[in-house]
């Protein structure tokens, strides 16, 4: 999964996205949750009332709240916000599903099996020329019908610490046109490190979406399934993913990320980093937070592929409850998408916009994250198509009746990392575990 506060893990994901929300917030979207699934709204909302359900750290929400606001002044319809935090957010539809007590409309990581039959056509918002979506990441099925569209799009990026580069005299590109290999990043921030003092060289989120994107920019395709729908990985897969758990020796990169949570995010914030290998949706949060360093976003390496793993910060749906509360929805999903309201969400949330033609002037005071945000325009056009796989493979398994409940990537790594298992040994062992869940 972007924003004025932050993804998606990773999502929407983004994707694969950690978003931490504090014991408040959560506490909050628990007794909204209750509220929304009370007995009162099993069938779903009314003409004049929908239930929104999204899941975003503190200040992304800040586009969601505004346009809710804005649509209930201008059609008096109220549209419920309900932020429930990421971790279990899946579990929660799913047993909304079961229990016949859906929101009308959504933002979610990923579409499920158990309630994909119940979503809504948004045929006509993505296909109206005016709105100019992106059609690479809408989600359709067989037919055509427009199952979802993304709220905005995320990728991998790499961010640094400014300050201990030119502390240490050492270069960085700032032009995804005259990238940097891995090689060229890793040797540069284990020089920085080395002469700044730094503690490690570089964080790295514990997402198979992050090692996805460096496996591609290395030339594997990761985890890939072929036309049978069987799945295997490549020998530059192999290469990249015992390099990357090479990294992993305390002095490059903490191994206790990868084998027991740490947090990545909070390690480079410390200023004690020299890099962080993360995402778009970090943005916001480094401008409030980060202020003992300088930051910048950085080109992604290519190795020699420019690419990055690109996904639908979050899925857009609307649920089929009742006629009254599915009419009302696409009402509202279709003010939603109008370029000059889309583009109103884009600002205040910090979004990369899925419509092409905006100019989303975001309220960043920090220059380093404006900087940020035209990087990441800058790069997405110039990146391979391999960089858009997984977002569209997810879409193919739901509509199969299958879904990835578990990726075994973090788990068969850690246990690399800690020397348990060989790479090569890992890697078999994942491929196994996208097979037994969404392979053939």
């Amino acid at each position: 999964m972007t924003t004025v506060g932050v993804r998606r893990s990773s999502r929407l994901g983004r994707g694969g996205m950690r978003r931490l929300i504090s014991l408040a917030a959560a506490a909050s979207a628990g007794a909204l949750l209750l509220s929304a699934c009370g007995s009162d709204s099993g069938s779903g909302g009314s003409s004049k009332s929908l239930t929104f359900w999204i899941s975003t750290v503190p200040g992304q929400d800040a586009g969601w709240k505004k346009m809710v606001a804005q649509y209930k002044k201008e059609t008096g319809v109220d549209v419920k916000l309900v932020n429930i935090p990421y971790d279990g957010y899946d579990a929660k539809l799913r047993n909304a599903a079961q229990a016949n007590s859906l929101p009308d409309v959504a933002a979610v990581p990923k579409l499920d099996p158990i309630w994909s039959n119940k979503l809504l056509d948004l045929s006509d918002i993505a296909n109206n020329k005016a709105n100019k979506i992106n059609a690479n990441f809408v989600a359709k099925d067989s037919s055509g019908k427009v199952l979802s569209i993304p709220s905005d799009v995320t990728a991998s990026g790499m961010f640094i610490n400014k300050s201990l580069f030119e502390k240490a005299g050492v270069d960085f590109p700032t032009s995804p046109q005259k990238t940097w290999t891995w090689t060229d990043f890793i040797k540069a921030a284990n020089e920085v490190r080395e002469k700044t003092g730094a503690k490690y060289s570089l964080t790295f989120d514990q997402s198979p979406s992050r090692l996805r994107a460096m496996v591609y920019e290395m030339g594997g395709k990761y985890v890939h399934a072929d036309s049978s729908g069987k799945f295997s990985v490549d020998a530059a897969t192999k290469k990249a993913v015992n390099t990357f758990v090479g990294w992993n020796d305390d002095k490059t990169m903490p191994k206790s990320v990868w084998t027991s949570g740490a947090d990545p995010s909070a390690m480079f914030q410390s200023g004690d980093v020299v890099a962080y290998w993360s995402g778009v949706w970090q943005v916001p949060a480094f401008a409030e937070s980060i202020s003992k360093f300088e930051w910048a976003s950085v080109p992604t390496p290519a190795q020699p592929v420019q690419a990055s793993d690109v996904n639908s910060g979050g899925m857009t749906v609307g649920f089929n409850n009742n006629a009254d509360a599915a009419g009302a929805a696409t009402k509202f999903l279709t003010w939603l998408y109008e370029p000059a309201h889309y583009q109103a969400l884009c600002e205040a949330s910090g979004f990369l916009p899925v419509e092409s033609g905006l100019n989303p002037k975001y309220p960043f005071k920090s220059e380093a994250a404006q900087a940020a945000f035209k990087l990441y325009n800058e790069s997405i056009p110039l990146y391979a198509p391999i960089s858009g796989y997984f977002n569209s493979a997810q879409t193919n398994w739901v509509l199969k009746g299958k879904s990835l409940t578990e990726d075994p990537t973090k788990t068969e790594l850690g246990k690399a990392i800690n020397g348990q298992q060989s790479a090569d040994k890992a890697l078999e062992n994942i491929v196994a575990g996208y097979n037994q869940q969404v392979g053939g």
